[in-house]
């Protein structure tokens, strides 16, 4: 009884780990990411970093360390299944290397650019990591929906504990709309053509596997 019990747990993890890995393929290659948004700027390849003096980190250590970088969309499932994988290495490799987000809302998406403008007016009052976990824990409740979601993104701002007329102010500003559509622009000038998609010191990563990302960061670390 106990063997079946375990042999049915193990299947269940591996068709897990299969669903994750497909559901990551799929989206990571769907044409729609390649449509741009309307105010998309243009930027060479030549010109394009994967990281910029702004860019927001979610972990960022002194010093000469591996640098970890995700565009990503709060609305895309991939981004979903992959994010707790994210936070393990995280974990992993804590005070060893730097993780960084940008923006790459995909046009399809409804909500993608109104959940990256929250996050970015949360970062701006120092909560960037709580509301980018906070999209994440609650997509499978506003994504894919037509509407939009803006309002339930506030009552996050409100439950973090956030000025409010400050977290409004920053949705508002168009600064912050041209801060999320030029990391887009940046991507797409990278190669970038779905989320999640990672690069790893300056690197992109194929993701074929959820382990990826963690034999990319382990080799990087290794090499010093």
């Amino acid at each position: 009884m106990v063997r079946n019990q375990f042999i049915v747990a193990v299947i269940a993890l591996v068709l897990t780990a299969a669903v994750v890995v497909a559901v990551i393929i799929y989206n990571g290659t769907r044409t729609d990411t390649a449509q741009p948004l309307a105010a998309d700027p243009t930027i060479a390849p030549t010109s394009a970093e994967v990281v910029r003096d702004d860019t927001r980190y979610l972990d960022q250590v002194e010093g000469d360390a591996v640098t970890v970088v995700e565009f990503l969309d709060f609305e895309c499932e991939s981004c979903a299944a992959m994010y707790p994988y994210v936070e393990q290495v995280r974990e992993k490799y804590a005070g060893q290397i730097n993780v960084a987000v940008r923006y790459f809302p995909i046009p399809s998406h409804r909500n993608s650019e109104n959940a990256a403008l929250a996050v970015e007016a949360a970062a701006e009052q120092g909560q960037l990591e709580a509301m980018y976990a906070r999209m994440y824990e609650t997509q499978a409740a506003w994504g894919e929906k037509q509407e939009s979601e803006a309002a339930q993104f506030r009552t996050f701002a409100d439950d973090l504990g956030l000025d409010l007329a400050a977290f409004d102010e920053a949705v508002a500003d168009p600064a912050t709309l041209e801060r999320v559509v030029a990391d887009r622009a940046e991507g797409t000038a990278l190669g970038v053509t779905g989320t999640p998609t990672f690069f790893v010191d300056g690197r992109m990563i194929e993701l074929t596997s959820v382990d990826d990302l963690d034999e990319a960061v382990q080799s990087a670390v290794a090499r010093g």
